[in-house]
């Protein structure tokens, strides 16, 4: 195809919208106002489906139960999800916490009920737990969705074929930052971090190993320096990261995130550098991202930075742009899945290789040594530091 086309049409064949799900479903939503919430708006995410109706919700406190209730269409309420998943045995289930203190609980109960599980990100704050959600889901034959957003982000898919289709030449190397704004370092990784690695792996395949290099204030961490996220997501440390992935191909990919007195949201993203040129692209649902074709990767009077053309939205159930967009796209996938028998966008071993890259981080800082995949030790290595 010549260059100019593929610019344009990219993987617009992936953006088309699905097929109308074939069969009815019973959505149940679980929440927890004041310990996590509901996430990213998985009250809401079956909103706006013809195929899906919204039995129930879940959540101990009263006033947010309520709120959740008016929000979500729910045609009842209870305060204990277990009691929710055992009478109204739903076939899809929204597990909308952000914190990750009762995830796997969650899991267990939504799968061995039989329903079919969209869950907020992170995954889980451990690799035991992961594992364990892991083998829930596989044990019961349900599917599960993760809610990674950049998954269906149209200059994700364009870019990972610009990519792969050798329109910089040989890639030399990934490089990415988090947000770094107050959350610089550990609670950057474990919040934000996630949606970083969970794109190089989109366009890199699985990684071989790591290496990284942890610190706060530019000193080494240690067990002083452990402490729990703002929110019960699991430990963190460190107010600096630099973290190198391997992938095949001799491709590096390098993760970083530094506590500093000025930022730009636009730094949080990712560059792609080839032989031939560079691609930039912010990490962002509706992201804008640009190529400049110069070896030297920097402009000059002949190379300037240019945008990519994205395909535009598709049109279809809840095609609206934004968030919102993003969690249907995850929706209308997991249908396809369940309807398909096939893996979801972004399944559970997805979520579990998340957490195993941004465990693997610490793990090597603590021994001091590129750790290799799949980790051997599961504990989270902020643990025995």
């Amino acid at each position: 195809m010549e260059r100019r086309n593929f610019l344009k049409v990219g993987a617009a064949g992936l953006a088309a919208a699905p097929a109308a799900p074939s069969k009815r479903y019973r959505a149940a939503v679980i929440g927890h106002t004041g310990r996590g919430d509901y996430g990213h708006g998985w009250d809401t995410a079956w909103n706006g489906f013809d195929s899906i109706e919204v039995a129930a919700v879940a959540d101990p406190d009263d006033v947010g139960r309520q709120a959740a209730m008016k929000r979500s269409g729910a045609q009842r309420s209870y305060r204990d999800y277990r009691e929710m998943l055992r009478k109204e045995r739903p076939n899809l289930v929204s597990i909308g916490p952000r914190w990750t203190d009762q995830r796997l609980e969650m899991v267990r109960a939504a799968a061995e009920a039989g329903a079919h599980i969209l869950i907020e990100k992170p995954f889980a704050a451990n690799l035991a737990d992961a594992d364990a959600m892991v083998a829930a889901v596989e044990r019961n034959n349900v599917k599960l969705q993760v809610g990674h957003q950049m998954r269906t982000a149209p200059g994700v898919r364009v870019v990972r074929d610009l990519v792969l289709g050798g329109e910089v030449g040989v890639l030399q190397e990934v490089r990415a930052r988090g947000k770094e704004d107050r959350r610089a370092g550990g609670q950057d990784l474990i919040v934000l971090g996630v949606h970083v690695v969970d794109v190089m792996r989109i366009v890199l395949g699985d990684p071989r190993w790591a290496f990284a290099h942890v610190t706060h204030d530019g000193k080494e961490i240690d067990r002083k320096h452990v402490k729990e996220a703002s929110e019960a997501i699991g430990p963190i440390a460190g107010n600096q990261i630099a973290a190198m992935f391997a992938f095949d191909g001799g491709v590096h990919a390098y993760f970083g995130s530094k506590a500093n007195p000025r930022t730009h949201l636009n730094r949080f993203g990712y560059y792609f550098y080839g032989s031939d040129g560079v691609i930039y692209m912010p990490n962002a649902y509706e992201s804008q991202p640009y190529i400049l074709r110069s070896p030297a990767w920097m402009p000059d009077e002949q190379h300037r930075w240019q945008r990519i053309d994205l395909p535009s939205h598709p049109g279809g159930e809840n095609d609206a742009g934004g968030p919102e967009f993003a969690n249907a796209r995850l929706v209308r996938n997991l249908l396809e899945a369940i309807e398909q028998k096939r893996d979801s966008l972004c399944g559970a071993r997805d979520g579990r290789w998340t957490v195993e890259m941004v465990v693997s981080i610490y793990q090597s800082q603590k021994t001091g040594a590129r750790v290799e995949f799949p980790l051997k030790d599961r504990r989270h290595p902020l643990e025995t530091l």
